[in-house]
């Protein structure tokens, strides 16, 4: 079954951790409140439960090309427990499986950038630091 196409201008955020109602609307409404606009579309169907990357990985590549979508974020326990709710950003294309974690605060950029193809998943992952964390550009 192919993934959830996210809405347009937006990207697929897919919960995965079920433990918390009032966590996952946190989390929502702290991505929410990172930007005036959507940047998100988000899923909560039980069938993701737990969901390892690698099934991802393999929904995406049994799509048809139409319906695949290139990049998921996941929220998952890390994601529902963590303040900053860093959301599992993982590239579903062009190295897939490829992760780092985006605090919710940095979703919306990351999100634009990439809903319109002006920057490669690669490249915020490049800039996410040690702990596998991306926190903006360093303009230095």
């Amino acid at each position: 079954m192919p993934l959830p196409q996210p809405d347009d201008l937006t990207s697929l955020v897919l919960r995965t951790d079920f433990g918390d109602d009032r966590a996952w609307d946190a989390v929502r409404a702290a991505v929410d409140a990172a930007d005036e606009y959507p940047h998100a579309t988000y899923v909560s169907e039980l069938r993701y439960a737990g969901v390892e990357v690698q099934t991802l990985l393999d929904e995406e590549t049994a799509a048809d090309e139409d319906s695949q979508i290139g990049d998921v974020f996941l929220a998952d326990a890390t994601t529902m427990n963590d303040p900053d709710h860093p959301l599992l950003a993982v590239d579903l294309s062009d190295e897939p499986g490829r992760n780092f974690r985006v605090p919710a605060r940095w979703f919306p950029d990351i999100s634009a950038n990439l809903s319109i193809a002006n920057m490669d998943f690669a490249e915020f992952a490049d800039a996410a630091d040690g702990s596998g964390t991306f926190h903006g550009f360093d303009e230095g």
